[in-house]
């Protein structure tokens, strides 16, 4: 999986536009782990992540804030003791824009290694 959206920053959501059409997130796809679902009515993605223990799901949950901060732009998480549930969107559109694969992309780096 390599990707050019790790190095682009996402936009403020106000005026940001329309939601992504369908052949657009088609295209985006690829370019995060395949793990990542498309939601059946197109307005999210959602990725499910497995750790060995609590410390190391919290660790993972902690990254994924400083960048949702860093960004500007974040998601809805949710955290048990070995897991943690992602499902962006962007809620001013009720839809997905690019910020939500910029940030989806530099989530899956956490994982990498």
């Amino acid at each position: 999986m390599s990707s050019s959206l790790i190095t682009k920053h996402c936009e403020s959501c106000e005026g940001i536009g329309e939601a992504l059409k369908q052949e657009q997130i088609t295209q985006l796809m690829p370019q995060l782990a395949k793990d990542w679902k498309v939601t059946e009515d197109h307005r999210q993605i959602k990725k499910s992540c497995s750790f060995s223990d609590f410390y190391e799901t919290m660790a993972f949950v902690n990254a994924v804030a400083w960048i949702a901060n860093r960004e500007n732009h974040h998601p809805d998480l949710e955290i048990g003791y070995n897991y943690c549930h992602i499902s962006l969107m962007t809620h001013a559109l009720q839809g997905l824009s690019l910020n939500d694969f910029i940030c989806a992309a530099k989530f899956d780096q956490l994982l990498v290694g």
